[in-house]
């Protein structure tokens, strides 16, 4: 299914796969207010569907937004809280990018009615949307896995120092997944040591992990946070780049796997 926010694959598995950060629609209204340097959309999480082309193959449910971030960040909380209260971070509509330049032009950023008009367009459809699929699930087969699916690029000063790891599983520190879930998972990212791994590192999940991760009620939930430079090149004009993900895909593949075959033997 499908409308002008977001669209929905319904598929066989217990699975859902959430991709919150992988639209690119700025409404012209919206672009009107901002600066040049929004239109290049540098926070996008570039790619993801051609890189997990696999999903079908699993009988994924898969949820993609149509708007950018840069219009509504789905993945944090519609009030505005912190996900790292003390730490820098974006916010529920952004006024700058990852390096902290402007996004909107003077005295033209969302003020309070515009990012709540915002929340009821996009955010709540999405939102809606994610939590009736999880309840489908969860009544069709006794348990589902959400599996949110993210990208950044590996350096960023704003959020952490150095260089990220390529592969950051979030378990909001185990709570939205059954116990050795994350575990099991880093097993499996580091069995190609061509990738460094860590659990609830920097990126322990948002707030969709965070939300809809409730195991004691069969929804399981985990967070990837990709090193974009393992499947594409970091710089504008952010090209996928197929070597680069031949040899990453395995690796997503075999965890995704290990996930649903860890929640499908909870079912019993």
């Amino acid at each position: 299914m499908s409308d002008t926010t977001f669209r929905l694959h319904r598929g066989t598995a217990p699975l859902l796969v959430s991709m919150p950060h992988v639209g690119t629609a700025i409404p012209p209204d919206i672009a009107a207010g901002m600066q040049p340097i929004a239109a290049r959309l540098d926070d996008t999480d570039w790619h993801l569907e051609p890189l997990h082309d696999f999903l079908g193959d699993l009988g994924a449910s898969v949820l993609v937004p149509e708007a950018s971030r840069y219009v509504v960040d789905l993945n944090r909380d519609p009030d505005g809280r912190s996900l790292y209260p003390g730490q820098d971070t974006t916010t529920l509509c952004p006024t700058d990018t990852f390096d902290r330049e402007p996004l909107y032009l003077p005295g033209r950023a969302p003020d309070a009615a515009e990012i709540a008009r915002r929340v009821d367009r996009w955010w709540r459809p999405y939102h809606a949307a994610l939590a009736g699929e999880l309840a489908r699930l969860r009544a069709e087969h006794g348990v589902a896995l959400l599996w949110d699916a993210h990208s950044i690029r590996s350096v960023v000063p704003r959020f952490f120092e150095g260089t990220l790891p390529d592969l950051n599983i979030g378990t909001a520190g185990g709570a939205s997944c059954a116990p050795g879930l994350g575990e099991r998972l880093l097993r499996v990212a580091r069995s190609d040591p061509a990738y460094r791994s860590v659990l609830d590192g920097r990126f322990v999940g948002g707030h969709i992990t965070r939300t809809y991760g409730r195991p004691d009620e069969g929804v399981h939930a985990v967070q990837l946070e990709l090193v974009q430079r393992t499947y594409m090149h970091e710089e504008p004009p952010w090209a996928f780049d197929p070597a680069r993900a031949n040899g990453i895909r395995p690796v997503l593949r075999a965890m995704v796997e290990a996930a649903l075959a860890h929640v499908r033997g909870l079912a019993g």
